[in-house]
């Protein structure tokens, strides 16, 4: 396999890692916080690697075939959670090698899953990076669902291949045709949630902060109660309109800002499914928060749409302690961990497309029963979809839940309690953040587990974000034969 491509991408994207450091290191030179030292060290260290990888492979511009572009996905995320972690590790925090990866690869794969507290008196810089490192992180998932999972056919994800990027064995000139596009769509709409957060009352730095994490759908905060310490209705209903939008795809958003598609966006099948479901979920919590005189009529909504909107997109802000609103509530928030957004956008989880696609699967299994010699078509937004389709879906489905139950038996037998274990392995799979029960719940964090049990979790919440099948790939034998 020739690698002088795979580490001329490696050497720019940790160069553009390494340079973003200096924001954290500005903020806290202004604030006249002395771990500015902190972010530049660390930004020369990390640039000064990745430029060198860069400057070794200049002129380096062949495309990618399949093997290299699963090995460059694997790669990159590994290596950005490397030089990310390196902030934590030497800040004043003094986080362990494991705690300070744990964070890093929580804010690069946007799980949300954090390990520190005393936020409301941390230094600015070390919030502006977690923040960061999850947009960052949320824009790569972007540009990888949509340029670089379809060509690899992970999970059903070639149905979603452009007509313009069909060449199968060409990845690089894919990304970087589409990456233009969605960095711009996805800043704009980051700058919009800013000055909307900043307009009903967060500070500029917070709304900053907040606006990242929020259209990434990653969840960090720049305070230890989370969102529910802003107390204000008008900022959580922001927060669920841009938790929706970072959900949606951004093929769409591409396509209503260069052909004027806006009707497209919710005549697609998946987003309409998506809304349906955050709809008949934020009715049925509302209605058991009332009749169990937890909340009463609006505000009930909103603590019910929130925490919906919160676990279905995977972003993990928490208005209320939502674990305590009774056992069917806690049974449907563990579902909808699973569930997820659209595909093609920041959010997590299988995807709306793919429980589409088994309900598809059944439906024609079924009506082949009953008439064995009608010959009926699966469609998909109008279009066919062939039997590969299915059985990619279907291998991809299958995988996930027996990754889900391999890592949670893995956690029990490090001594977590079931709650723990179980909704941990959920959340790092899932990539949602919060668990549930006392420890990892809505109110509490990571901190206290088990070195084992973070690491077990850190490889979760890779193998979520990487979709499976790509981690499998990297680690079967066939695969670097040849």
């Amino acid at each position: 396999m020739e690698l002088r491509p795979i580490i001329a991408l490696i050497g720019q994207v940790t160069t553009i890692l390494g340079i973003s450091m200096l924001l954290p290191a500005i903020v806290d030179l202004v604030a006249g916080n002395e771990e500015w030292q902190t972010f530049i060290i660390s930004s020369f260290i990390t640039t000064f690697f990745g430029a060198g990888l860069w400057a070794a492979t200049m002129g380096e511009k062949k495309a990618l075939n399949l093997r290299q572009a699963f090995l460059l996905t694997f790669l990159v995320w590994a290596v950005l959670t490397i030089f990310g972690s390196l902030p934590f590790i030497w800040s004043k925090y003094e986080l362990s090698v494991t705690d300070a990866i744990f964070e890093s690869m929580s804010g690069i794969t946007t799980t949300g899953a954090t390990i520190m507290a005393g936020l409301d008196d941390a230094a600015p810089g070390i919030l502006l990076w977690r923040s960061l490192l999850q947009w960052f992180g949320g824009l790569g998932i972007v540009v990888m669902a949509i340029a670089v999972l379809p060509t690899l056919q992970v999970g059903g994800m070639q149905m979603f291949r452009a007509e313009a990027f069909e060449t199968p064995d060409k990845i690089l000139p894919q990304a970087t045709q589409i990456a233009g596009g969605m960095t711009t769509i996805y800043g704009l709409l980051t700058l919009i949630c800013i000055g909307a957060y900043w307009a009903f009352g967060m500070n500029l730095f917070e709304a900053v902060s907040h606006a990242m994490t929020t259209v990434a759908t990653g969840g960090f905060s720049t305070r230890d109660a989370g969102f529910a310490s802003f107390n204000s209705a008008a900022l959580d209903y922001i927060a669920i309109i841009f938790m929706i939008l970072g959900a949606l795809p951004f093929a769409l958003y591409l396509a209503a800002v260069q052909y004027g598609r806006w009707g497209n966006i919710f005549k697609d099948s998946q987003v309409r499914a998506f809304l349906l479901i955050v709809f008949i979920v934020t009715i049925i919590i509302s209605w058991l928060q009332i009749s169990n005189n937890i909340y009463y009529g609006e505000e009930a909504f909103r603590h019910a749409l929130f925490s919906v909107t919160s676990i279905i997109t995977g972003t993990g802000y928490a208005t209320t302690d939502y674990g305590a609103w009774g056992a069917f509530s806690i049974t449907v928030f563990f579902i909808l961990t699973f569930i997820g957004g659209c595909t093609g956008s920041t959010s997590c989880g299988i995807k709306i497309f793919r429980f589409q696609l088994l309900a598809r699967d059944l439906y024609q299994h079924v009506r082949q029963i009953l008439y064995p010699n009608l010959v009926h078509i699966r469609r998909y937004n109008g279009r066919p979809l062939p039997d590969s389709i299915s059985s990619s879906v279907q291998s991809f489905v299958f995988l996930y839940f027996l990754s889900f139950i391999i890592l949670a038996i893995a956690l029990s037998l490090t001594g977590l309690d079931a709650t723990t274990a179980f909704s941990g392995a959920a959340t790092a799979i899932s990539n949602v953040g919060p668990g549930l029960g006392e420890i990892i719940g809505p109110t509490g964090n990571f901190s206290s587990l088990p070195d084992i049990s973070k690491w077990l979790l850190i490889a979760g919440m890779l193998v979520g974000r990487l979709e499976i099948l790509i981690i499998l790939v990297i680690f079967s034998p066939s695969f670097w034969q040849g």
